[in-house]
């Protein structure tokens, strides 16, 4: 049986903000329950093994129908496009779901099950029609649940722990990359059919397991957070609140309206560091090349270390983040972001471009743990918490759409040579947003109304 959660005040605009800001451990004593986050990252990173496999394997399969870089380029970006708009909505219903007995749970499954067979049948097809159809097919079913699988954690860990938990499943996300290149690795030259079906069969059964012990805990999960979390008085004003957002674009004009901006701004943030981040990983083995004198190969070797920090340390950071605070911890990632741009900036070599890689990867494994659980800490109740992992989603996938066009255009007018210089700004720019929020989640109610 899960562990009850401490009463909580009365869900306000302010209320939950001041707790994501700054914590102190001695009033978040519950303990995180590890079999959830265990079962709930299960589900996860057996969805990110397909997406992983997706962006490895696709844009070669296009290849053989499209010469263009750029319209493959257009191609693989029709999934961003897709989740952009499905993904608030599918969140949005999940939530309704999520006080029934089933909860998001057939979202997840029967989205995994569909999506499954799109994906199996790319190998298969014969002529670009066939290809781009399923493409498009996987696109709109595989976004229809993606957002809802990370939702799953708000509903079996409790939110005191939420940041912690993040860290242990994005630990397990970041293995998927190894998982995708060991199937590209073992089995693409032998049998391209059979390396497409192993990723979907593989989210299908770990889908399947996690359902399986974690969807008949649901109602217990739902009873601890009516009893333990609310008064009568609290839940009652949550069914009053979450009324109005009845769809997207309620739950929009809820973000833009609410007085101290806090969210809007948060969704931003989000924008901004996703952007960059995206914008270093595509941007720095050219910059290998043409400023480092690298081998193409060599160059993109310099993002190994990152990933090796980036696994390192991203479950203590979110053990450290749960004493200190999400906004808190995602100012500091920033900071060490920009810092390690600087050093890649100020001594070009090899050596001195992966250690700042490796920087930078730590700063952004700080906002990867925390940004969604404090996007989530903002939210107006529990009931839409669907709604905000979608416009996490967009607001980040936005960013990763953009950001290293962005970045490209600064380089454009530089030269490679301040490419590391011009990420800095960019990520200041981003550090003054976060420090905005931060600022507005501490104002009293008072204050904003």
């Amino acid at each position: 049986m899960l562990p009850a959660e401490p009463p909580q005040p009365p869900a306000s605009v302010t209320a939950p903000v001041a707790l994501v800001e700054a914590a102190p451990a001695a009033e978040r004593p519950e303990r995180m329950n590890r079999s959830a986050v265990l079962w709930v990252a299960l589900a996860i990173f057996a969805q990110e093994s397909v997406w992983n496999f997706y962006d490895a394997q696709v844009p070669a399969q296009l290849r053989q129908f499209v010469s263009s870089a750029t319209v493959i380029g257009l191609i693989m970006g029709l999934d961003t496009g897709l989740g952009v708009i499905i993904q608030p909505w599918t969140g949005l219903i999940s939530d309704r779901l999520a006080r029934s007995r089933t909860g998001r749970w057939p979202i997840v499954v029967a989205g995994a099950c569909v999506a499954a067979v799109p994906f199996a049948l790319i190998p298969w097809a014969t002529g670009l029609p066939m290809l781009m159809l399923c493409i498009f097919a996987f696109g709109l079913t595989a976004n229809s649940f993606k957002g809802v699988t990370e939702t799953l954690v708000s509903d079996y860990v409790a939110p005191q722990q939420r940041g912690r938990a993040q860290g242990f499943i994005k630990a397990g996300v970041s293995l998927t990359i190894i998982v995708s290149a060991l199937i590209s690795l073992l089995v693409v030259d032998h049998s391209l059919k059979a390396a497409f079906a192993i990723p979907p069969v593989l989210m299908v059964v770990m889908v399947a397991l996690s359902y399986c012990f974690l969807g008949r805990r649901h109602p217990t999960a739902l009873r601890r957070e009516d009893t333990g979390t609310r008064t009568g008085t609290d839940t009652d004003t949550d069914t009053d609140q979450a009324d109005p957002l009845s769809s997207p674009w309620a739950v929009l004009k809820d973000l833009v309206r609410e007085p101290s901006r806090a969210r809007l701004l948060l969704t931003a943030g989000i924008f901004c560091f996703a952007g960059m981040w995206a914008a270093l990983r595509s941007l720095t083995t050219p910059y290998g090349t043409e400023v480092l004198g690298m081998t193409r190969g060599a160059a993109g070797g310099i993002a190994l270390p990152g990933a090796i920090a980036f696994l390192v340390c991203v479950v203590p950071l979110a053990y450290l983040s749960h004493r200190l605070g999400e906004l808190r911890m995602i100012r500091y990632g920033i900071a060490l972001f920009v810092a390690g741009l600087l050093v890649g900036f100020a001594e070009p070599t090899p050596a001195f471009t992966a250690a700042s890689v490796a920087i930078a990867s730590i700063g952004y494994a700080v906002f990867s743990v925390n940004g969604l659980v404090a996007l989530w800490g903002l939210a107006p109740n529990n009931r839409v918490l669907g709604a905000y992992t979608g416009l996490y989603t967009v607001a980040s996938a936005s960013g990763m759409a953009l950001g290293p066009a962005l970045l490209g255009a600064t380089v454009d007018l530089t030269g490679w040579r301040y490419m590391f210089l011009n990420a800095a700004v960019l990520g200041a720019v981003t550090f003054a947003v976060f420090t905005l929020v931060a600022r507005r989640a501490g104002r009293p109610l008072a204050a904003t109304s």
